[in-house]
């Protein structure tokens, strides 16, 4: 697994240790990369990463898990990352629908998920239609209507230079000519979804962690702390002196918050 250039420039951040070679899967017509680290028989944690993303955002979250004894499934969702966008629309239900898909291809049966930003959004797809296939969720930097986010981002130096998220993606991806029609689809997307109801977000039975950074750049605060009121008996928890970018910014308080929740145990209060 890769770094990122937000890990780069994180003093101490771990450095993955991977335990097998990423492969590829057919998925719903398309080519999609995924990686296993851990013990084979280790509970599975499945890994959602946000909208121009990759698997490489979560670098430093695999060897934490794994050094627990987690299994981690990570994949690069259609489009994104090393797999290829295939010929079918990107929206909520198609990408819960490939991530049921490969559960399904790797032999899963139920799994705990962490989602980063739009897999957050995701992993609120899975809770709400695919219920039987959760554990627990932590979902990071969500949002479950178009209104949550900022009309314009209140940008910080925490937030990746756009230019990074080009390179990755041309260094990456199997169609590096695509990526302005990625941009424009997902704009498109954002523009009408997510788009849960609040029965739908009641009907969340599994244990949710509402995970995000106090200063979030992109999305609402009073939008978070209202997606864990809708959830009967969600956690919420933020993590002050960052935002959006927490997963990178602080990555042994991001680990610990998440390792606390899979594990059951209480969350103690976030530290500056």
């Amino acid at each position: 697994m890769g770094r990122t250039a937000a890990q780069e420039a994180t003093p101490g951040a771990l450095a993955a240790t991977p335990t097998a070679e990423g492969e590829f899967a057919t998925i719903n017509g398309a080519e999609l990369y995924n990686e296993l680290h851990g013990p084979v028989d280790g509970p599975p944690v499945l890994l959602l990463h946000g909208a121009l993303g990759n698997t490489e955002e979560f670098d430093t979250l695999v060897p934490a898990l794994v050094a627990a004894g987690y299994r981690t499934v990570a994949f690069d969702a259609r489009g994104r990352g090393r797999s290829s966008r295939g010929e079918l629309q990107i929206t909520y239900d198609q990408m819960a629908a490939d991530t049921v898909a490969m559960l399904d291809h790797l032999g899963i049966d139920r799994t705990d998920v962490v989602g980063m930003s739009d897999g957050a959004n995701v992993a609120l797809e899975l809770a709400v239609a695919h219920p039987k296939r959760l554990c627990r969720v932590v979902a990071f930097g969500a949002n479950y209507a178009p209104e949550g986010n900022y009309a314009e981002p209140r940008m910080s130096d925490q937030v990746p230079p756009w230019e990074n998220l080009v390179a990755a993606y041309q260094r990456l991806s199997p169609e590096p000519e695509r990526f302005e029609e990625l941009v424009e689809e997902l704009f498109a997307l954002w523009a009408v979804a997510p788009d849960f109801t609040e029965e739908e977000l009641g009907s969340i039975t599994m244990p949710v962690l509402v995970l995000d950074g106090a200063e979030e750049e992109f999305v609402k605060p009073e939008h978070t702390r209202r997606l864990a009121e809708l959830i009967p008996g969600a956690q919420l928890v933020l993590i002050p002196g960052t935002g959006h970018f927490a997963l990178f910014v602080k990555p042994e308080e991001f680990n610990r918050i998440v390792l606390a929740f899979l594990a059951g145990e209480a969350i103690a209060t976030p530290t500056a």
